[in-house]
């Protein structure tokens, strides 16, 4: 048995379950034998993914000195999740084979291990109108709660997709629209300038809310009335 197959076989071995049986051949057709092929779990340190492979480096935590490099990567874990230094459970088909495996999951090593910020997925919903042509004066900002009732966007989003347009009397008017309590709202979404005076303009994005869903909509160079859409959340 090569050094490394070994090595693997010893590691894996106090776990062994889950077994699989399977028909080999062995000499006539009609005579066969059983082979017993061990399916294991095993608990395992990320130290690095590769996207463009899909595979990982890990170190099982039998042999932390020893890596296994090229275990492919389960389709649904991708480099939001899959972070140097976070735990992850490894699936071994066969203990006779060190890199017939797939890494099944990751989760938080301690306080490492997790991706920061937290990833989120957007979910798309039913179009829902939250703002109806309401009026902001030039310099003024309104704030406006996109969560909950029959908007389709739950507690606890973090972000919005919107489609807003705006008309306006005032050539060079804009809206800007950010998360609740922003510092710098320009550092966000901005529609507009108006170029043509009593013309509407609109835009469409993914924008942050705050932790209450609420957004901010700032009017600039002139009063302008506004109506927004969202047809989906991010979490």
């Amino acid at each position: 048995m090569p050094a490394l197959v070994a090595t693997m076989y010893n590691l894996l071995a106090p776990c062994r379950t889950m077994p699989e049986m399977r028909r080999v051949a062995c000499g006539s057709p009609s005579s066969t034998q059983q082979e017993r092929i061990i399916m294991i779990i095993k608990r395992a340190i990320l130290q690095s993914f590769n996207p463009a492979t899909y595979t990982a480096s890990i170190l099982l935590f039998e042999a932390t000195s020893f890596a296994l490099a090229g275990i492919p990567v389960a389709n649904h874990l991708d480099g939001t999740s899959a972070v140097p230094n976070a735990l992850c459970a490894v699936l071994f088909f066969d203990e006779h084979n060190p890199q017939d495996a797939v890494v099944l999951a990751t989760f938080a090593n301690g306080a490492s291990g997790f991706p920061t910020p937290v990833p989120g997925r957007p979910t798309f919903v039913t179009g829902y109108r939250q703002i109806n042509n309401d009026t902001i004066a030039a310099g003024n900002t309104n704030t406006y709660t996109l969560t909950g009732g029959s908007s389709g966007i739950p507690q606890g989003a973090t972000g919005v997709l919107y489609k807003a347009y705006f008309s306006s009397p005032s050539v060079g008017a804009n809206i800007q629209l950010a998360p609740h309590g922003a510092a710098d709202m320009s550092a966000y979404a901005t529609i507009g300038a108006l170029a043509v005076a009593g013309n509407t303009l609109g835009g469409m994005g993914l924008l942050q809310v705050d932790a209450a869903g609420r957004l901010d909509i700032k009017a600039n160079a002139g009063t302008c009335t506004v109506t927004l859409y969202t047809h989906g959340y991010v979490m």
